[in-house]
């Protein structure tokens, strides 16, 4: 019979305080479990991970590898230990696979995939945002590496397009982000007076640089603010202020500062409990009977929990994601001014049965995204384990 299937995860997290992160990576791991079982193969994984502090929400690797410089350049470090693996899956944290961040990010996060496909490890790169890529030499850097991993699934349209733009000699698919597939225990929703906020601590201070880099077409601090007054004003809503990133000492990303920061100043808002990992979030998110949000991952937990919600989006990852399901319920990057997100947020409160029937009408896209990553995966895991048969 077959060994157990060594499989990596690259740039997953087992402790992020970035509850998207996480929701990939108890995501993936789920899916990737899904794809061994119909395979008939059993897989183990090891973690390849951002250097995260925090208590782990995510176990059993049978080792984790925190990546650093001196790690991705030793000749005992990363390349030893991907040439074992049997394949090695990269989600790039969800969006990094671009270079709209600084170069030495995506020098890190091409790297690691360079020194998989140098090392022979069957290179997957799992659903995730694919670009943009604007100058040269990151276009060349990621067509080549794209054109030689075994597969690469984007989790939107846009993505998919500019992948094959890009490198169109590469195996490509469109799938959905794997955290639809989060699991969660739901919780008992009430008649309709639940509404959650999601504030974006990193919207909410103007961007890294608080200058607006993502040129977002409202004000978000002022949208933030009339939406809990209007809200509030309103009488008949419990307003819950729901965080999704932990950023401890960093003002610039941390939601909860930003939350105990709006409760002080509307002593009439709720604030949830800290969550200690991305499905206790999504578990306390279905309760709810609406959530506006600005961190993807949050909506995304409302959106599989069948729950009607208003993503805010920063960046089209938002657009691509959302629009590829067919869903219109989004205040867009740009298009919109702050007085007219806040009457289309209010306009799809009152509307929210139809908000929730859009979600059902995707219901089937989501399924068959999940279906096209999934089935491609058991049956790479079942040519892998023909390979490695025991004599």
């Amino acid at each position: 019979m077959a060994r157990p299937l060594k499989i990596g995860l690259i740039w997953h997290s087992d402790n992020s305080a970035n509850l998207g992160v996480g929701a990939l990576t108890v995501s993936n791991i789920a899916l990737l479990q899904d794809a061994a079982a119909r395979a008939g193969v059993e897989a183990r994984f090891e973690l390849f991970k951002f250097r995260d502090s925090g208590a782990p929400y995510v176990t059993g690797f049978q080792a984790i590898h925190p990546i650093d410089s001196r790690y991705l350049s030793s000749p005992r470090g990363f390349f030893t230990d991907v040439r074992r693996l049997d394949a090695l899956f990269d989600i790039g944290g969800g969006d990094s696979f671009t270079d709209i961040y600084p170069d030495r990010r995506f020098l890190f996060i091409l790297l690691s995939k360079v020194l998989a496909i140098a090392a022979g490890t069957p290179l997957i790169l799992s659903p995730q945002t694919i670009g943009p890529f604007s100058r040269q030499p990151h276009r060349s850097a990621a067509a080549w590496t794209m054109g030689r991993a075994r597969a690469v699934f984007t989790r939107d349209p846009l993505s998919l397009d500019a992948a094959r733009a890009l490198a169109p000699g590469a195996r490509l698919f469109g799938a959905v982000d794997v955290a639809f597939a989060l699991p969660f225990t739901p919780a008992p929703r009430g008649p309709g007076r639940r509404v959650g906020l999601n504030v974006s601590g990193l919207l909410y201070a103007g961007g890294y640089t608080g200058r607006n880099e993502f040129g977002l077409g409202l004000d978000y601090r002022d949208y933030t603010h009339r939406l809990i007054e209007a809200l509030l004003a309103r009488g008949d809503v419990r307003v819950e202020l729901v965080k999704h990133v932990f950023a401890h000492g960093n003002s610039s990303e941390d939601d909860p500062a930003v939350a105990r920061a709006l409760a002080a100043r509307y002593p009439g808002l709720v604030e949830a409990p800290d969550f200690a990992s991305p499905s206790e979030a999504k578990s306390y998110i279905s309760g709810l009977d609406f959530l506006v949000g600005a961190r993807m991952h949050a909506t995304i937990a409302a959106f599989s929990a069948g729950v009607p919600v208003v993503p805010v989006s920063y960046s089209r990852k938002f657009e691509g994601l959302f629009g590829g399901l067919g869903y219109r319920w989004l205040v867009p990057a740009k298009g919109m001014s702050t007085d007219e997100a806040l009457a289309f947020t209010v306009d799809a409160l009152d509307r929210r049965d139809e908000v929730a029937a859009d979600i059902g009408a995707a219901a089937a896209r989501v399924r068959e995204g999940l279906e096209t990553y999934v089935g491609f995966v058991a049956g790479l895991f079942a040519d892998l384990a023909r390979s490695v048969r025991s004599p």
